[in-house]
C-alpha cells in the first residue's frame, strides 16, 4: 500500500509539474499577428519595407517583455490571395488581429468575407479610400481601423497643390478600385473648387498591362497641362516610359500621389526625366516617437525608411501589440475581441505619453501592470482612433529630385482645409 501510494504522489507530483510547465509555457508563447503585405503585385517595391518595419516592432516587444510573433502573408496586391491569406491566418494561425493590406482593394474585400464574419480586428497602414471609414458591413461591429489618414483628406491637399502651381487643366490616370476612385473624385472636387479643371479622366486595370498607348492618346487631346499619376509603381513605370516616348512631356507636367511615391520609378526611366514633380502623401508629425522609429531603423537596417506607410505599419503592430499588452494587464484573455476593444484604451487619450521604442513599450507594460491609462503616440502621429476606426495625420508635400533616393520632403501639412 506505501508503495502504491508513493507511486501515486510521484505521479501526481509530475502531473503537476507538467501542468504548470505547459502554464509557463503558455505564459512565454508569443502573441500571433498575422500581417498581410504586398510581397509580390504592382506595390512590391513596399512589401518589404512594411516587413522591415513590422520586424522592428516585434523586435522591440520582444525586449520589453512581451513577446510578439508576425506572421507573414503575401496578398500579391490582389483581392482573392489576399483573402486566402487571411483566411489561413484566422483559421490555422489564430491570429489576434490582422495587420495590413496596403491597398484599398485588397483590404475591403478582406474586411467583408474574413476579418468582419470572423470578428477579428484588421488595421490597415496604407488603405486610404474613403469607403473604409463608412463600410457597410462594419457598422455597428467596429473591427475596421486603420493607421493612415482617409483620402479625404490627401485629396483636398492634392487638388490645392496642382492649383497653387497654377495648373488649370489637368488629366487624371487612376487605378481602377476603392483607392483610385476615391482619391481622383476628391481631387477633382478640390482642384474645381480652386478655379481649375479635369478635362479628361481615364481608369486602368488594377494588374499591370503591356502598353497604355491608346490610354495616354486619350487622356492628352484635351490638351491638359499637368497629368496626375494616381495609381501604383507597377503601372506608372510602364506609363510614364511611354508618355516619355511620345513627347507629351514638352506640353504637360506631371503630378504624383502616394501610390506613385517610388524609388524604383525614377530607377526606371532616368531621375532627370521626372526631377521637379511634386506629388503628396500622407505624411508624419515631426516628434519624438518619429525621431526615435528612424533612429531605430537606421541602427537595424543601415538607412532611414525609405518609403511612405513604413512608420504606419510599426504604427499598426505597435497599437495591436500594446492591446494585446492591456488584456494582459487587466486580467482579460488575449482575444480578438478583447484586442479590439483595447485599441482605442492604449491609443487614445488619457494617458501618459507612450512613443516608439522598447523603452516606449516597456513602460507602457510597467503603467498597464499598476493599472494606469496610456496614450501611444505613433511614429506617424497621434493614432487617436475616431468612432470610425479612422486617425488624422499630416499630408506630405515631395518631390523627385535627381540624387539617390531620389525623393525630397518639400513641407507637411498639418492644418487641412474642409475642402
Amino acid at each position: 500500500m506505501a508503495k502504491k501510494k508513493t507511486l501515486f504522489l510521484a505521479a501526481g507530483t509530475l502531473l503537476l509539474s507538467f501542468v504548470l510547465m505547459s502554464c509557463q509555457q503558455a505564459e512565454k508563447a508569443p502573441v500571433k499577428l498575422g500581417a498581410l503585405v504586398p510581397l509580390t503585385g504592382s506595390l512590391s517595391e513596399f512589401g518589404d519595407g512594411f516587413r522591415k518595419a513590422g520586424d522592428l516592432a516585434a523586435k522591440q516587444f520582444n525586449e520589453a517583455g512581451f513577446p510578439i510573433a508576425l506572421k507573414y502573408g503575401d496578398t500579391e496586391t490582389s483581392a482573392i490571395p489576399g483573402m486566402e491569406a487571411a483566411r489561413i491566418f484566422v483559421n490555422v494561425e489564430r491570429v489576434v488581429a490582422l495587420i495590413g493590406a496596403a491597398a484599398s482593394g485588397v483590404t475591403l474585400p478582406i474586411a467583408e468575407s474574413v476579418a468582419i464574419p470572423n470578428r477579428i480586428p484588421q488595421i490597415s497602414n496604407s488603405s486610404t479610400s474613403p469607403l473604409l471609414s463608412v463600410l457597410p458591413s462594419d457598422e455597428g461591429k467596429d473591427f475596421l481601423f486603420r493607421t493612415c489618414p482617409s483620402d479625404s483628406l490627401q485629396g483636398i491637399i492634392l487638388g490645392k497643390l496642382a492649383a497653387d502651381e497654377g495648373y488649370k487643366k489637368a488629366a487624371v490616370f487612376w487605378i481602377n478600385n476603392a483607392y483610385g476612385q476615391g482619391l481622383m473624385e476628391r481631387f477633382k472636387e478640390s482642384f474645381e473648387y480652386r478655379g481649375g479643371k479635369v478635362v479628361s479622366s481615364v481608369p486602368h486595370d488594377e494588374k499591370p498591362a503591356p502598353t497604355y498607348v491608346s490610354e495616354l492618346k486619350l487622356l492628352m487631346e484635351a490638351g491638359p497641362d499637368v497629368m496626375l499619376a494616381l495609381g501604383y509603381p507597377g503601372q506608372a513605370t510602364i506609363y510614364l516610359k511611354e508618355f516619355f516616348e511620345a513627347r507629351y512631356h514638352k506640353t504637360t507636367k506631371l503630378l504624383f500621389c502616394d501610390g506613385s511615391k517610388s524609388i524604383k520609378i525614377p530607377k526606371a526611366l532616368g531621375p532627370e526625366y521626372l526631377a521637379g514633380s511634386f506629388g503628396t502623401a500622407p505624411g508624419t508629425k515631426a516628434g519624438d516617437s518619429l525621431n526615435k522609429f528612424k533612429a531605430d531603423y537606421k541602427v537595424e537596417y543601415g538607412e532611414l525608411p525609405p518609403l511612405p506607410f513604413m512608420s504606419n505599419f510599426y504604427d499598426a503592430v505597435a497599437v495591436a501589440g500594446l492591446a494585446a499588452c492591456a488584456c494582459k494587464a487587466k486580467g482579460k484573455a488575449i482575444t480578438p475581441i478583447n484586442v479590439r476593444d483595447m485599441l482605442r484604451v492604449v491609443a487614445n487619450p488619457p494617458g501618459e505619453t507612450i512613443t516608439a521604442g522598447a523603452e516606449g513599450f516597456k513602460r507602457a507594460l510597467e503603467l498597464l501592470n499598476e493599472g494606469k491609462d496610456i496614450n501611444y503616440e505613433g511614429a506617424a502621429g497621434s493614432v487617436d482612433f475616431d468612432k470610425n476606426g479612422d486617425v488624422v495625420t499630416p499630408i506630405e508635400i515631395w518631390k523627385y529630385v535627381t540624387e539617390d533616393p531620389y525623393i525630397e520632403t518639400v513641407r507637411t501639412e498639418t492644418e487641412i482645409p474642409s475642402q
